[in-house]
């Protein structure tokens, strides 16, 4: 990708081709984006976490504190989990697969794709799947 585009002012629509190079540029910056915001959220609770390790003599500030600490490394896991999406979404991207259906090989949609970035199912596919989901769960 040599060429530069400016997507400061950039929309994808419906009235152009699915996937061209600027809704490419569009979402892969998106994606960036979030992955770089979750990485630097991490490197300020992984700061506040080492300040934070101080001993409290008060056994309620020392539970309060490890509760504090465990919801926030759980957040962290779902991050963690968040980001290996974001690259796959990347990885799609650059493979030309991205902003199709994994099940159809439909296009998802913009304006799902710009909600959801690492979407990898239409609506459709996706309602079906949490149907199925649901049915297996309340058997």
């Amino acid at each position: 990708m040599s060429e530069k585009i400016d997507l400061s002012n950039y929309v994808p629509s419906e009235d152009e081709e699915f996937m061209n190079t600027n809704q490419r540029a569009y979402f892969r910056s998106k994606l960036v984006a979030w992955k770089n915001d979750i990485l630097r959220e991490a490197r300020e609770t992984l700061d506040h976490l080492a300040e934070e390790s101080a001993n409290h003599p008060d056994l309620a500030d020392r539970a309060s504190s490890e509760t504090d600490r465990a919801i926030e490394l759980r957040a962290r896991d779902r991050q963690r989990k968040l980001i290996s999406k974001i690259d796959a979404a990347l990885q799609r991207i650059d493979d030309g697969t991205y902003g199709y259906c994994e099940e159809t090989g439909e296009p998802i949609g913009l304006k799902r794709l710009d909600a959801r970035p690492i979407a990898t199912l239409s609506i459709e596919a996706q309602e079906r799947h949490e149907r199925r989901e649901k049915v297996y769960r309340d058997e």
